[in-house]
């Protein structure tokens, strides 16, 4: 496992596209800081410029380089991190294209349930993350499935399989008022 994580940590650096696991469906994963692997990412998934991806971090103090969590984020993130709820925050650093939604300064931020997925992004630091699909399509549960859909278009696939369920609980804490984006599994 540590010559995948190797592997995945190095591909990540090189601005290549890694897939893994999560706590929900199995997701592809980029720097993103990387305008180029970013793009990538978009490509081969067939996804719309306007649906950007949010991030995923390994905890809380990692999350914060990226994102204001600060009040009320911060007492839900204590609350439900790791797990299925995805804060909507101010970023606090300058994303690539189409991770967060510029238009708005905001970005989705996780931190997955995951010991696989919570080692990795610990050695790389928060990533942009999206489900392993083409856009439209069904979503992967595993490295093998992601593997036959995209190939040798991902440079390293971290093996495992991710358990599905519900899509996370979405919460914009931008305004003074936190609003219910998407209702999913962490009552808030």
């Amino acid at each position: 496992m540590t010559a995948d994580l190797n592997a995945a940590v190095e591909a990540i650096r090189s601005g290549f596209i890694v897939g893994m696991p999560t706590d929900t469906v199995y997701g592809l994963a980029v720097d993103p800081l990387n305008e180029e692997a970013v793009s990538r990412l978009f490509v081969i998934k067939g996804r719309p410029d306007h649906k950007p991806v949010g991030l995923l971090a390994p905890d809380l103090g990692q999350a914060d380089t990226v994102g204001a969590i600060e009040g009320i984020a911060r007492d839900l993130a204590r609350r439900h991190w790791p797990g299925a709820l995805t804060l909507v925050v101010r970023p606090t650093v300058i994303l690539a294209d189409w991770v967060g939604d510029r238009p708005r300064q905001t970005v989705g931020l996780r931190v997955p349930d995951h010991p696989l997925a919570i080692e990795f992004l610990t050695r790389t630091g928060p990533l942009a993350v999206t489900s392993a699909n083409r856009s439209g399509g069904r979503e992967a549960m595993s490295s093998e499935e992601a593997e036959t859909e995209f190939g040798a278009e991902v440079a390293v696939y971290l093996p495992g399989v991710s358990p599905g369920g519900e899509a996370s609980t979405v919460v914009d804490v931008t305004t003074d008022r936190p609003r219910i984006l998407r209702q999913g599994p962490v009552a808030v």
